[in-house]
């Protein structure tokens, strides 16, 4: 089932599933492990909340960013991971764009790691639904970093921003909210019942 499936909005905080897959990929090559410190820069600490409150000059591994992406949605979380893997946000935007590409996500174009309104960043309802899948069929090795309801971040613990669905529906086990004013509320929904899992996402919604 689809409704203007193929539409270009802002997709907010969904960005993060690319951020994250990105993440999980380059960990599974050697680019980066779990265990290193990052270097938190200037413009990763500056990020508008939902954030964890990372400082300029902090050092935090890369399983913490991964874990405040995931369940808190921080966008200094976020940033921060994009910097470390390809050295700049706008370097790793660019990788974000062609992964992508490569999962067929035709009509998606990234600007940054977190989702806060930019001009040209844009995505559909159609290619986060394949972005689901694929985090979900690549890397489920992290997937229940998705289901978690709370998650340690070495800056305290913070409470999941899809806590309602996972704690109501049953079979859900994830995926990420995304809010903003340009964009409404916006979801990738996943769950399981029996043998079959459905994936749904809704952009634009009121509440």
């Amino acid at each position: 089932h689809s409704r203007n499936a193929d539409t270009r909005l802002h997709p907010a905080s969904l960005t993060k599933m690319m951020t994250l897959y990105i993440a999980f990929e380059a960990v599974r090559l050697g680019e980066i492990g779990l265990d290193t410190k990052v270097r938190v820069s200037k413009k990763a600490a500056a990020e508008p909340p939902s954030k964890i409150g990372l400082k300029s000059g902090q050092r935090i591994a890369l399983r913490y960013l991964i874990r405040a992406s995931a369940v808190k949605s921080a966008n200094d979380a976020a940033t921060a991971s994009g910097e470390a893997i390809s050295g700049s946000e706008a370097a790793f935007a660019r990788r974000m764009i062609r992964t992508a590409q490569a999962r067929g996500m035709s009509r998606t174009t990234f600007k940054n790691a977190h989702g806060l309104t930019e001009d040209g960043h844009l995505s559909t309802a159609r290619d986060m639904t394949v972005l689901g899948r694929h985090l979900f069929y690549d890397y489920p090795e992290y997937y229940n970093l998705f289901s978690r309801l709370s998650t340690n971040t070495t800056m305290g613990t913070v409470a999941n921003t899809n806590r309602r669905l996972l704690n109501a529906y049953r079979g859900a086990d994830g995926i990420k909210t995304g809010y903003t004013r340009a964009a409404g509320f916006n979801l990738v929904s996943s769950a399981e019942r029996g043998q079959e899992r459905i994936i749904a996402t809704v952009f634009g919604g009121r509440s």
